[in-house]
């Protein structure tokens, strides 16, 4: 086994399961707190890439571009929350899964009535562009080890405003008991919308580092929402650690599953089907994973405290 190669999957794994943690963790408290279907999440996240790609040509910079990104995002969620989905708490989910899917249509054609339907380019400084020693003789993207070790940090972030701040205090107590929380005279309206605006942050963030590596496009924010549902029914609707885990488990799944499988599958197949099923195969083990949890503990791995007793 090439062990390097093993260590730059498993590498590029913690990469994509914390983008994917990025875009679960503001997304699963929207779920358990204000119990909103919003499908438009993944909007947020291409809107992030497409602000910080506006705003880093602006500044030329893209580390400026990056920091002026994350509230405009998050101003951009709290508008959305306000004018579009505050009167859909009271509706059904078919209602909610209606109005959101509207909302993905509307960001799509915005998009491209602003920036046009080509897509953009988000440059790196220098010292992101090249490539760092982990170890001896394994060379790998400064910018790929900047986005785990962002992710890194903002996970533990999130778990000390979740477990340590009065905001986490409140929002624990709505992801259990969203009932309890207005009896107890809490402003749910204000409490609601900071969450919806702290996960539009979080999307924002995700789309933001995202945008250097893949191409800044209309539709960008659709393909990865599927993934992230997954994480969160995995995980637990509105936990924060069981999303966290959950994302570095698909992650490291699909990563090191499409690179080594070929090998594991030349063994019983020709190598052209065995390179055309390998990618298949990982995205099957992703579901069957989620099927198997879901078979064992409907509730998810980590569902908040007093969810599922």
């Amino acid at each position: 086994m090439n062990w390097l190669l093993l260590l730059e999957q498993i590498l590029n794994g913690f990469q994509l399961g914390l983008l994917l943690f990025l875009l679960a963790a503001g997304l699963t408290l929207v779920f358990g707190i204000m119990d909103m279907v919003n499908l438009a999440h993944g909007s947020l996240y291409m809107m992030g890439a497409y602000f910080c790609a506006t705003f880093t040509g602006w500044t030329d910079s893209f580390l400026l571009g990056a920091l002026l990104t994350l509230p405009a995002v998050f101003l951009l969620g709290v508008v959305v929350e306000m004018i579009a989905l505050r009167t859909l708490y009271a509706r059904d989910h078919l209602d909610q899964v209606m109005a959101t899917f509207g909302l993905i249509l509307f960001f799509n054609e915005a998009t491209r009535l602003i920036w046009g339907p080509i897509g953009l380019v988000i440059p790196l400084p220098d010292f992101l562009n090249q490539t760092v020693e982990i170890i001896p003789g394994a060379p790998y993207p400064a910018f790929r080890l900047a986005i785990i070790l962002v992710g890194f940090f903002v996970a533990g972030l999130l778990y000390f405003i979740v477990t340590r701040t009065k905001l986490g205090m409140l929002i624990r107590a709505g992801a259990s008991n969203r009932e309890m929380i207005g009896a107890l005279g809490i402003n749910i309206r204000l409490l609601f919308t900071l969450v919806f605006g702290l996960g539009a942050a979080l999307a924002g963030l995700a789309g933001l580092m995202a945008g250097p590596i893949l191409s800044v496009e209309i539709g960008m924010g659709e393909s990865i929402l599927i993934l992230t549902l997954v994480v969160i029914v995995i995980g637990g609707i509105g936990s924060i650690k069981g999303a966290f885990i959950a994302a570095i488990l698909i992650g490291l799944i699909d990563t090191v599953g499409r690179s080594f499988l070929p090998e594991i599958l030349n063994l019983v197949l020709p190598e052209a089907s065995a390179s055309t099923a390998a990618p298949a195969i990982s995205s099957m083990m992703i579901y069957l994973l989620m099927a198997l949890v879901l078979a064992i503990k409907p509730q998810g791995l980590f569902p908040p405290k007093g969810v599922g007793r």
